[in-house]
């Protein structure tokens, strides 16, 4: 155990950079975490309205993955300190398949962001007519109209067909109260916008702030990668 007097400089930058490395991959897993679990926290009103489970599915996956990410940091400061082979070899081999399962997380959160726009218009649709008679629909409908500052899929417009417009599409005003928008003599208290492109917006937001993160982490052990193996090959 240890290093031989030729490798004492090359050897001590190695283990060094572990350190640094490792201390990077700790802080990120840690932000990855918080990230998700502010998204799944932050999005919960709309997740009837997504049409999808790719999106909460990867995030449940970064979160799993970052907790074990922070962990195994730990585990390879502890290789490069006690200059255990062993210790490294676990490392490397656990810190590529958190490699692996971050990294598909990330890219799935990109996937989704893509395609966020098509699965939530028809499930949107479908939904507006389940208004008023499942809970946990109208729900999602009235904390994303009164969240959002919306109403309906491409505007108000939409709930003409079901014969009737939520409280939830009507402007507040002063005091938190709402005024009776949802008679004719009313309707330009109205929120204008459809929630579509907001929600739209808003998810894909959320997928590229957690995507990136998740895949940025990703590239970080990289090098926790690489490390590791040099130093594992250098110790005697």
């Amino acid at each position: 155990m240890g290093f031989g007097s030729r490798m004492d400089c090359c050897g001590q930058f190695v283990k060094y950079s572990l350190f640094i490395v490792n201390l990077l991959i700790f802080i990120g897993g840690l932000v990855v975490f918080c990230l998700g679990v502010w998204t799944i926290v932050d999005q919960s009103f709309m997740n009837e309205l997504l049409g999808t489970n790719i999106f909460s599915g990867a995030v449940y996956v970064l979160i799993v993955t970052s907790v074990c990410v922070c962990i195994l940091s730990f585990v390879g400061c502890m290789g490069a300190a006690k200059e255990v082979k062993c210790l490294l070899l676990t490392y490397f081999i656990i810190v590529f398949l958190m490699f692996v399962s971050i990294l598909i997380g990330g890219i799935l959160g990109y996937v989704f962001r893509e395609k966020v726009s098509q699965t939530m218009r028809q499930e949107m649709r479908a939904s507006l007519g389940q208004y008023g008679s499942r809970r946990a629909i109208t729900q999602a409908w009235d904390q994303t109209q009164e969240r959002l500052r919306c109403c309906g899929v491409d505007s108000w417009h939409d709930w003409n067909r079901y014969g009737q417009i939520p409280e939830s599409c009507c402007q507040e005003i002063f005091g938190g109260q709402r005024k009776q928008c949802t008679l004719f003599p009313n309707i330009s208290n109205l929120y204008s916008q459809g929630c579509l492109n907001i929600t739209t917006v808003y998810v894909r937001d959320h997928a590229a702030l957690i995507g990136g993160s998740a895949i940025g982490v990703a590239v970080i052990m990289i090098f926790g990668l690489i490390f590791s193996c040099l130093l594992f090959n250098m110790i005697e």
